[in-house]
């Protein structure tokens, strides 16, 4: 069973950790970089946390002290949370993870009183996008290109609250 919860400032390596490891899995999945983000400091990291929204998953059988998952959520607009980051470790795949990292951000945006979430899918990453239909996402018709790497598109999704 997946536990999730809102990053604390002591988080902050943990963090760092989960969100390279992410952009070393999958570079093509974010709008970031390793090689950018791999130059930020401490401040850097608690300053993401500061804003809020940040999210850990743990699954103990799995990894007793590491996070397992990440995501985070935003206020893209009044009445809209971005839904953003979203990575599960390879070998905690298919524990109900991303699931509730999902639900993290639902009841985050919740609680903010916005009206839907949205998010942005890379074309190609076909698990993700079926994960989000899963939990009621729908595609917007909305398409752009990933901003780390032009060549890929991202498809909007979007599910109301």
């Amino acid at each position: 069973m997946a536990l999730v919860r809102e990053t604390a400032m002591d988080d902050w390596l943990s963090l760092r950790e989960i969100r390279l490891a992410a952009l070393q899995d999958a570079p093509d999945a974010f709008a970031s970089t390793y090689a950018s983000e791999e130059t930020f400091d401490e401040a850097a990291w608690r300053a993401r946390i500061a804003r809020g929204g940040s999210f850990l998953a743990y699954v103990p059988e799995i990894s007793a002290s590491a996070p397992v998952g990440l995501v985070g959520g935003y206020e893209e607009e009044p009445g809209t949370v971005g839904l953003i980051s979203m990575w599960v470790r390879p070998e905690a795949r298919g524990h109900g993870v991303g699931e509730a990292l999902i639900a993290a951000v639902l009841d985050w945006a919740q609680a903010r009183l916005a009206r839907s979430v949205h998010l942005w899918v890379t074309e190609t990453n076909k698990p993700a996008r079926r994960l989000y239909e899963r939990c009621g996402f729908k595609p917007t018709g909305e398409r752009q290109p990933l901003p780390s790497n032009p060549a890929l598109d991202e498809l909007a999704l979007a599910r109301p609250l």
